[in-house]
């Protein structure tokens, strides 16, 4: 296909008010689509892109499974640190680099993950890198539909709560507009989703969550959006775990396993990984030993071959 055919698709958009659809042309450029499918998003994480020959593909939803203190924030936080960085050095003029970073938080306060990363990493300008990520805080809304009193979470006052609560929108819908605000080709960390889907305790409340992932799946796609999920293990029941498994282009489990000497070691491996897997099981290269330092992060170390 040349970039000078098949410019504009059109899309059919349901109006409530007049019970009809309408159509709207959008424009498509496919020369920039083409592109950019043959390039690969880096993680950052220097030890673990050259093994997936350049990173994830554009449009990757990545699910991080992870037992708790296994490594998936640290992974996170590295591969943002990093990214920024190669980004302000000039390090990534010749690869797909993320036009900006976001990071979601649905409980935690944004100097708190901030803190964290910067006494996570030792890493020169570390606090400069950390503060051209933006931040987008859901916590007022989370916990709104809680019993947290209003004063722990909340700086507004009452009449503004009061109005809030009234309205029908909730988190997703707030996380929806969050996403559509990012820049195409951006990096997008949800911290977590083990928040939001241990509120999703109904079945209309999950098939709701489970249907907005599955969107979002989508979007990704056309936008060239990279998402990282968060969730731990053990929370959810396995068929919860397994759906929103099933739902992500990627999943990358971080373990715990006993090693000599009565040691736990790190681990991580890819139980699934849509266009990357087919090269790593011919390589037989799945499961990583890890290694977690503060002056380079996370880091994939002992590469072992599973046979």
């Amino acid at each position: 296909m040349n970039s000078d055919d098949n410019v504009f698709t059109n899309r059919y958009i349901y109006n409530t008010t007049h019970d009809s659809f309408f159509e709207e042309k959008l424009f498509i450029d496919w020369g920039y689509m083409q592109e950019l499918a043959s390039k690969k998003m880096p993680t950052g994480i220097s030890s673990l892109d050259p093994i997936l020959d350049g990173g994830a593909p554009p449009g990757s939803v990545i699910l991080f499974l992870g037992d708790l203190g296994a490594g998936s924030n640290e992974f996170v936080f590295s591969s943002m640190v990093n990214l920024l960085d190669a980004k302000n050095r000039g390090a990534l003029q010749d690869i797909l680099a993320p036009e900006e970073l976001r990071y979601i938080t649905f409980t935690r306060l944004k100097d708190d993950v901030k803190r964290e990363i910067v006494s996570s990493l030792h890493v020169d300008n570390v606090d400069k890198l950390v503060d051209s990520i933006q931040f987008d805080d859901l916590s007022e809304l989370y916990f709104d539909r809680s019993v947290v009193p209003d004063e722990w979470y909340s700086h507004s006052d009452i009449l503004t709560r009061i109005q809030k609560r009234a309205g029908s929108e909730n988190v997703l819908v707030h996380l929806a507009n969050v996403i559509n605000t990012a820049q195409p080709q951006s990096l997008i960390v949800m911290d977590s989703v083990t928040d939001i889907a241990t509120q999703s305790n109904t079945p209309v409340t999950w098939s709701n969550l489970t249907g907005f992932f599955r969107g979002l799946q989508r979007v990704s796609k056309e936008r060239g959006l990279t998402c990282y999920l968060l969730l731990t293990t053990g929370i959810l029941n396995s068929s919860q775990e397994k759906e929103l498994s099933d739902i992500a282009d990627a999943v990358m489990l971080f373990k715990w396993e006993e090693s000599t000497g009565s040691r736990r070691q790190r681990v991580m491996y890819f139980e699934k990984f849509r266009g990357v897997m087919p090269h790593l099981e011919e390589r037989d290269l799945v499961k990583f030993a890890v290694r977690i330092s503060t002056t380079s992060g996370f880091e994939v170390s002992n590469i072992r071959v599973v046979i």
